[in-house]
């Protein structure tokens, strides 16, 4: 393309964040000769206050192209197109005004990045909030300063149904699993027997797909003579098999 991605260019101090973009078209089109990008580490689970959200939209409309990208895969908010010599002013005002810092990029500890946890979510199983933030303030020197031979993603997940994609989007996956006696809701599994609880959220509605088939949907899913068992009088119970469900708890 006519874009050279990289280059030597960022914040004093900092070795990430800034994502170096030139032309090799810069005389005919001088005002986009440079076009750099900037990686904003993002609140915990993406929470925020639209007093934030306004404030760096000015910032980013007079400093930059007010071009944005929310959210990468990495997780940052990324500011797209600016000039080096705006670099500095918006770095200060990021750090000074928000009390936001940047995020990584290059061979480095790429921002954390987590789901949205115990702060909306009933099946989260730790506090991926707390963790992300203990992991990003702990790791600075590695997040900001490329020392690695490649780039390094450390993604939270508060439970199996992995909503930030842990493992197909990290080298590092943290994934909350249950570790109590298994719960079962009896009005529930009924309720979905029924219909009054439309199957997969109600995602496959608009066809008949049939009743519920908790032989297919849940006790198929567990290894052969686990713990799930279903009885004649239509109840999901629960036969503890030590060698087995050690693994599910």
């Amino acid at each position: 393309t006519h874009w050279k991605h990289g280059g030597i260019v960022g914040v004093f101090g900092y070795g990430g964040g800034i994502i170096g973009r030139y032309s090799d078209l810069a005389e005919r089109y001088p005002s986009i000769a440079q076009f750099h990008t900037i990686r904003v580490n993002q609140q915990a689970s993406k929470f925020y206050h639209t007093g934030f959200l306004r404030t760096l939209c000015d910032l980013w409309e007079y400093r930059g192209s007010g071009l944005m990208n929310l959210h990468g895969s990495t997780g940052d908010l990324v500011l797209l197109g600016t000039t080096t010599e705006q670099l500095e002013p918006i770095f200060f005002e990021l750090t000074h005004v928000l009390g936001q810092d940047i995020g990584g990029s290059g061979s480095n500890l790429r921002t954390p990045s987590c789901c949205i946890g115990k702060a909306r979510c009933e099946f989260a199983c730790y506090d991926t909030q707390d963790l992300c933030y203990e992991l990003t303030t702990y790791y600075q020197e590695e997040l900001h300063r490329p020392a690695f031979p490649y780039k390094f993603k450390i993604k939270l997940d508060g439970c199996p149904n992995g909503c930030v994609a842990s493992i197909a989007r990290s080298d590092m996956s943290f994934i909350g699993t249950w570790r109590d006696n298994i719960r079962i809701d009896q009005k529930a599994v009924q309720a979905y027997l029924s219909g009054d609880v439309e199957p997969n959220g109600g995602a496959h509605r608009g066809r008949d797909w049939g009743k519920f088939d908790i032989q297919k949907k849940c006790l198929n899913c567990v290894p052969p003579d686990a713990c799930l068992w279903w009885t004649m009088n239509c109840r999901l119970t629960i036969r503890i098999v030590p060698a087995v469900c050690i693994v599910l708890t």
